[in-house]
This record gives C-alpha cells, structure tokens and sequence, in this order.
C-alpha cells in the first residue's frame, strides 16, 4: 500500500465553512467534494459548479473527478468528462463539470456532495515514431471487435 502524499489546499473565500473533501469510510478511494454554490441543472443540460477550493498537487500525481455512484443511480448525474483530471500545475478553484442525464431538474444546495477525487500517481511516456508496428493477435480490431 502507497503512502498519502500531502497535498496543499486553499480555502478560497465562497467556501467559507464547507468541510474539505474527504473520505466518508476507511475503505474510500475517493475523497467527496461539495458544491460551494446552490444552482439547478435542467434536466439533459450540463453545468459547471465551484467547489471553493484549490489545491497544490505535488509533480507526479493527479486529481481524477468522478461521479458519485448513489446521484448516478438515482438522479442520473454524472461528471461529464470522466474522469477529470486535475493536473499538478493547475492553482484555480477546483469545479466540476456535471450532466443531468436525469428526466427531471438535479437542485444543488451550497454543501451537496456532487462528486468525488481520487489522487493518482502519473506515468509520462515518450512517443517513439516508427515505420511499422509489432503483431498482435487482434491487429486493428476494436470497437467491440473481441466480443460482446
């Protein structure tokens, strides 16, 4: 098991009292954030809400935004491009970016938990051009080509 690395989170002033996202269980991967704003996503719309806080993630790691599973299940909303990343050098507010794929409006009060993180390390890779690419079984094949 990796240790917990630190990371560096500013309270920025619409935050005001929110907690700072953290672990509802021992056994959580993700980390829950809450929305430091009240706003209303139309049913089949999309909408980008502030959680109030920045952080300092150290070289090396992200910060993967995802849904939480009981408001895709019961009111169909998930994080539209995840998972978010959060890279090491961005400082801005954290948001999320959630979509309604719900039938009926998704209300937010200011302290809902709307998503969740999870801190990830980062393997950079090198692109070496080539003429040709090594065999494989499957070749060219996707987009279901190995089955249903």
């Amino acid at each position: 098991m990796f240790e917990p690395i630190d990371i560096a989170v500013k309270r920025l002033a619409h935050a005001g009292d929110l907690p700072l996202p953290s672990y509802e269980t021992g056994g959580s991967a993700g980390m829950d954030v809450r929305a430091a704003e009240a706003t209303t996503i139309a049913a089949g719309d999309r909408g980008l809400v502030g959680t109030g806080f920045a952080f300092a993630i150290p070289e090396g790691f992200e910060v993967q935004v995802r849904p939480r599973s009981g408001l895709a299940l019961k009111k169909g909303i998930s994080v539209l491009n995840s998972p978010g990343t959060i890279d090491s050098d961005y400082r801005g507010e954290i948001k999320v970016i959630l979509a309604n794929l719900g039938s009926e409006e998704f209300v937010i009060a200011r302290g809902d938990r709307i998503a969740q993180i999870v801190v990830a390390p980062v393997q950079r890779g090198n692109l070496v051009e080539v003429s040709e690419l090594d065999d494989t079984k499957r070749g060219a094949g996707g987009f279901g080509s190995t089955g249903i």
